[in-house]
């Protein structure tokens, strides 16, 4: 906090959010730590978050926000000195400067932006778990599934490679003993069998979680190229921070593929950033809406990694914020590491309104002058409680405050609008097309026709063993035997030094060269992949 007579504009140290008897702004060297955004529907949550997003850009921090509703896409387009815009500027002594953001829309479905596709190796067994919503036995399958992938070199891409991987474990009750020697994926089923009971049962079971998945729109989430992630964490021209918007309209439809899909995220950010201490202001800021989604019915293995990611993101320069409708909505360990509060108005209409509004206040510091409990009840729209960290990072003295009116439009964008920003989005071309690589699914279909090299090693038909399988490669780096849709072994390596998945970039090399050899050879490489938190590789 500071007095009112600061000149009220956000400076290169901190973010000017809001006025009231004192003036409340976010220190952006504290920005890391973390908060919380709460407050009933319509109270104005949308407009505080528009707020923070464009002060955050200015300071050169890109971002990431979620957009359920298409209001925060406004963010792009010049603002209007629409009347109320101009009545809460004069109330707080400010002058409207309209303004805009660089923004890149993306959309899961890639209807409304760009395409966010991930790896299911990448999404890992724990993560994929919670979003099929399967039990711990099934979850115990799909961990010995990803497990035969690894140290298999069955790379799993999308969907159908999943299905494949699942079909090859499952115990194949039509054969007898004797046969299974003839039987090319005997040495997967072993393997398998090797961790534990896989039965056809639960793995069955699995598949038509996945296809609930797939019915919803989630296997559009799984391809190639995969999100670099490196791609939010741009500025313009300019120095400002790019603005990323998820497009989550038709995802919320999904309200556990659109939890799952930002977890990933957060746990991707942690693994792959590295560690860089306190700094002036955060490399990327996340807002997380609809944050209860994250928490509702999560169980506690997973509530103890996230957790964990949120507490120790903090460190690599990233700055977590959830919006949600209340505080009691986000578990008490989470909301311990959440030092920036924003409370807008909350209605104590039931017993649990009435319990949300006594935890909300109890989670601000007192102030004297302040009933909290009382005020948060009785605030108006665009006013809020806030409380945001100070030089030792203490949080101050809870204050209500009236939020300054965005300088970019309040609203939703036309779609002619999207579609010109898109046209000259930084990544425009990048993750429009899909690719349909080598992966699991092809390699077992190649193995029951006889024409790929076993899991064991043999030969498996022409070009099989090790030296008909490297006389393949030099055949694909020059280039005679691509087929379409296969990645080169050049592309194979080019996108390992990019996305490397083992502690060194030669590990991850190593890695998708093994995988591209198979047998022995990228079974043995396979077994250096090593997962991270929550369940997804290792980039570092």
């Amino acid at each position: 906090m500071a007095t009112s007579d600061t000149k009220l504009a956000d400076t290169d140290e901190k973010i000017f959010i809001g006025k009231g008897e004192e003036t409340a702004w976010l220190t952006l060297a504290l920005a890391n730590r973390h908060g919380l955004v709460t407050g009933a529907t319509g109270t104005g949550k949308t407009v505080t978050l528009q707020v923070m997003a464009e002060g955050f850009a200015r300071a050169g921090v890109p971002v990431f926000a979620a957009d359920i509703k298409g209001d925060l896409s406004g963010i792009s387009e010049v603002g209007e000195a629409k009347d109320f815009i101009l009545k809460r500027a004069k109330e707080m002594d400010l002058t409207f400067q309209p303004d805009q953001f660089s923004t890149v829309f993306w959309d899961v479905f890639g209807e409304q932006g760009h395409p966010v596709r991930a790896t299911v190796t990448e999404m890992g067994p724990l993560l994929l778990s919670r979003m099929l919503d399967l039990n711990d036995v099934q979850e115990g399958v799909l961990n010995v599934a990803f497990r035969v992938a690894d140290e298999n070199g069955l790379t799993l891409i999308d969907m159908k490679d999943l299905r494949a991987l699942l079909d090859a474990i499952a115990p194949d009750g039509s054969k007898k003993a004797a046969d299974d020697e003839e039987d090319p994926l005997a040495p997967i089923r072993k393997a398998a069998q090797g961790y534990g009971n896989v039965s056809k049962a639960t793995v069955g079971t699995i598949q038509r979680q996945l296809l609930v998945l797939e019915n919803q729109g989630g296997a559009k989430f799984f391809g190639e190229p995969a999100l670099a992630l490196k791609d939010f964490m741009r500025t313009d021209r300019d120095g400002r921070g790019i603005v990323n918007i998820l497009v989550a309209d038709k995802l919320m439809q999904s309200p556990r593929l659109y939890a799952t899909f930002l977890l990933w995220m957060l746990s991707e950010l942690f693994e792959e950033l590295p560690e860089a201490g306190d700094l002036p202001k955060p490399k990327l800021v996340f807002f997380f809406d609809e944050a209860h989604l994250l928490f509702t019915d999560a169980p506690k293995a997973l509530m103890d990694k996230i957790e964990q990611v949120v507490r120790l993101i903090r460190s690599k320069g990233v700055g977590v914020y959830f919006v949600t409708q209340n505080p009691i909505d986000v578990p008490d360990k989470v909301l311990a590491q959440l030092g920036n509060r924003v409370q807008h108005a909350l209605r104590a209409f039931t017993p649990r309104d009435q319990k949300a509004v006594a935890a909300a206040a109890q989670t601000f510091r007192p102030n004297p002058k302040l009933d909290t409990a009382r005020v948060i009840m009785e605030l108006g729209k665009g006013e809020a409680l806030v409380s945001f960290l100070e030089g030792g990072g203490t949080p101050s003295m809870v204050e209500r405050v009236m939020v300054r009116p965005p300088s970019a439009r309040i609203g939703p964008i036309t779609p002619e609008e999207r579609k010109a920003i898109m046209d000259a989005s930084p990544v425009k071309g990048k993750y429009d097309t899909a690719v349909d690589a080598e992966s699991a699914y092809e390699i077992i279909q190649k193995r029951l026709a006889g024409t790929a090299a076993p899991a064991d090693g043999r030969a498996g038909g022409e070009g099989g063993g090790i030296l008909g399988q490297l006389g393949s490669i030099a055949s694909t780096i020059f280039g005679t035997n691509v087929k379409r849709g296969r990645m080169s072994t050049g592309q194979v390596i080019a996108r390992s030094v990019t996305r490397s998945v083992t502690d060194k970039v030669i590990g991850g090399v190593a890695a998708d060269l093994g995988k591209s050899l198979g047998g022995s050879v990228g079974g043995s490489i396979g077994r250096a992949l090593v997962r991270g938190a929550l369940g997804g590789l290792l980039r570092r």
